[in-house]
């Protein structure tokens, strides 16, 4: 803990203030709204210091809106996820030791994200780079509690999806092994029930020359899919509560694929009149 707190760079001076929205439009996607209402400089197309952190299952879409809201904001996002990845590829002492966890579906101990979360740390200060968008950490409160230790969380957006459309989204998750991009074959689209409106997700194809290429993570089995979703309930929902009760937790439904959820993103988070936000979701 004592590294992790060194190597965190120092909360921002200025005050962070919230404001809190409720209309009749929104509340099937956003439970107890908690939005930033600080703007973007819309000259230098940087953002304020923010330190947000983004929760949600596996699958859910957590680093594809982080990494656009890290585009708008011009903050860094940091996904443990893509750190974990990383690790795997290398020939580091981690590597078999994080393999074998990874491909049973289990978390990884706090001992190790921490470790790597703090290379990053390290890295991003070295650089010069100010704020963060936090994406796949924290998972667990013992977690939450060591980064309210040494930082100011902002705000926690909580992506929420069907299971349903989670597991499909999972299955269908495909990656360029030359190049690394991230694509979806999965066309979901789930009828409405009881109330609940028709949900539409478009496959995210690659373009002709990734067709070929396209491999699937080892982890995106049926078995391991549902043992993820299964651990994440029991260990990182407490998580949620750990945000709500210091009014911190931005709770949105995603309401179908990126085109729709990302417009209604932004206007739960106040940024909808940015006039960069095109360009952001392009």
């Amino acid at each position: 803990m004592a590294v992790f707190s060194r190597l965190m760079w120092r909360r921002a001076a200025s005050a962070r203030n919230f404001c809190t929205k409720s209309t009749t439009a929104d509340r099937h996607l956003v439970s107890s709204p908690l939005s930033s209402a600080l703007p973007v400089d819309n000259n230098t197309g940087k953002g304020r210091n923010v330190q947000w952190v983004f929760l949600g299952c596996p699958g859910v879409g957590k680093g594809t809106y982080a990494a656009r809201l890290s585009k708008l904001l011009g903050v860094p996002h940091i996904a443990t996820g893509d750190l974990v990845r990383h690790e795997l590829s290398s020939s580091g002492p981690l590597s078999s030791q994080l393999a074998e966890i990874v491909n049973q579906g289990q978390l990884i101990s706090d001992e190790i994200i921490i470790d790597l979360l703090s290379k990053r740390l390290q890295e991003a200060h070295t650089k010069g780079e100010t704020g963060f968008i936090l994406d796949g950490f924290p998972r667990t409160v013992r977690q939450a509690e060591i980064l309210e230790g040494v930082t100011d969380i902002d705000l926690v957006i909580n992506l929420k999806l069907r299971e349903e459309a989670l597991i499909a989204k999972c299955l269908g998750r495909r990656i360029c092994s030359e190049c690394n991009g991230n694509y979806n074959v999965a066309c979901i689209d789930i009828k409405g029930e009881d109330g609940t409106p028709r949900m539409y997700m478009p496959p995210l194809l690659p373009p002709p020359q990734c067709e070929s290429k396209l491999i699937t993570r080892s982890d995106d089995n049926e078995e391991v899919v549902k043992e993820r979703l299964r651990v994440y309930s029991e260990l990182s929902r407490p998580v949620e509560d750990f945000y709500r009760l210091r009014g911190k937790l931005l709770e949105f439904d995603l309401p179908g694929g990126i085109p729709e959820s990302w417009t209604k993103l932004l206007h739960a988070l106040n940024l909808d009149d940015h006039e960069d936000k095109r360009t952001a979701a392009a």
